[in-house]
């Protein structure tokens, strides 16, 4: 007598929905989707980068207050529109980007959890394995498209503080950078940033991916049990896992991010076209090792922010954007 096993389908497991992979993906829904949501996040986060930004390179007076210092001078002088300069332009530059950035990261960690799946390591290991170079994968690919969108927003972040120079809109900025540096003005920083950011990304993704199984294991979720977690306990796991993978991450890229800022937004220093280690010393006889944590404030405020509402949103469009069977 033949004994039948049932077997279930990936939307049956009780963790499933925690975990969408890319071929349960409606492709469409999840970019047009994913655009609306991370517009608005985007929009939500913004002023944090503007202050960050402004205490890393502007003059000392700036640059050592605080960041609800720097957030009140900046609603006194240029009021409200002063914390979203340089949004319009990164909202309307990123949805290319995003495209690209999302798609990458989510083919090449199912490809790693396929590569990996049969492995003698945790669960825990091969998910925070397969998340990490999918993210290291994913932000080398994108920094190609960032990085001059990265240069351009930042100097309208700056306008008009010491060592930067005014221009009338994202065009203008583009023209002046071309016009005295060529087309790799627009690349300024670039292999600082893929050669940080990549490993940043891949430890975000990693610590995220990782987090997420532990927390679910500890709170005695499985998937070969019954009874599926709802909707709001998702949504907290998740963030929590956010957080946690955005507050590690924002303490070891600070130092680098704030060179790599000042890299792309100052003119020069009196010595010629800055460079990685002008800019490195140049931080450094202003405030010794404390100057490569400027913003750090606003930075961990901005990363652990984004880390969790990033994370909701864009679990929240893979959700949505499940296929219907």
């Amino acid at each position: 007598m033949a004994v039948e096993t049932e077997v279930a389908t990936p939307s049956e497991l009780a963790l499933a929905d925690t975990d969408v992979n890319w071929t349960r993906l409606d492709k469409t829904r999840f970019h047009i989707i994913g655009a609306v949501l991370f517009t608005a996040q985007q929009a939500l986060l913004h002023p944090t980068a503007v202050v960050k930004t402004r205490m890393q390179v502007a003059d000392s007076g700036l640059s050592h207050s605080g960041g609800i210092f720097v957030f009140r001078h900046i609603l006194r002088n240029d009021g409200i529109p002063g914390l979203f300069r340089g949004f319009g332009t990164s909202a309307i530059g990123s949805l290319p980007g995003r495209v690209l950035t999302l798609t990458s990261l989510e083919m090449s960690k199912d490809v790693m959890l396929k590569y990996t799946e049969g492995l003698d390591m945790s669960e825990a290991t091969r998910v925070g394995i397969a998340n990490g170079v999918a993210g290291m994968l994913s932000n080398l690919v994108s920094c190609v498209y960032f990085v001059p969108l990265d240069v351009i927003c930042q100097r309208l972040m700056v306008q008009g503080l010491p060592g930067t120079t005014f221009c009338n809109g994202p065009f203008a900025v583009m023209r002046r950078v071309m016009k005295t540096e060529g087309f790799r003005g627009l690349y300024r920083g670039f292999g600082l940033t893929a050669v940080t950011q990549s490993p940043a990304s891949a430890l975000w993704w990693g610590v995220y991916g990782a987090a997420q199984h532990i927390i679910w294991r500890s709170l005695g979720y499985r998937d070969d049990k019954d009874e599926k977690p709802s909707h709001w306990e998702m949504v907290a796991v998740q963030a929590t896992a956010g957080l946690a993978a955005g507050a590690c991450s924002s303490i070891i890229t600070t130092p680098v991010d704030t060179v790599k800022t000042r890299l792309q937004v100052m003119d020069n220093y009196g010595v010629g076209r800055p460079s990685i280690l002008k800019t490195a010393k140049a931080l450094f006889k202003e405030d010794g090792w404390w100057g490569f944590y400027r913003g750090f404030g606003p930075r961990f405020f901005n990363m652990s922010l984004y880390g969790t509402t990033m994370i909701v949103t864009y679990e929240l469009t893979k959700r949505l954007s499940i296929k219907q069977v």
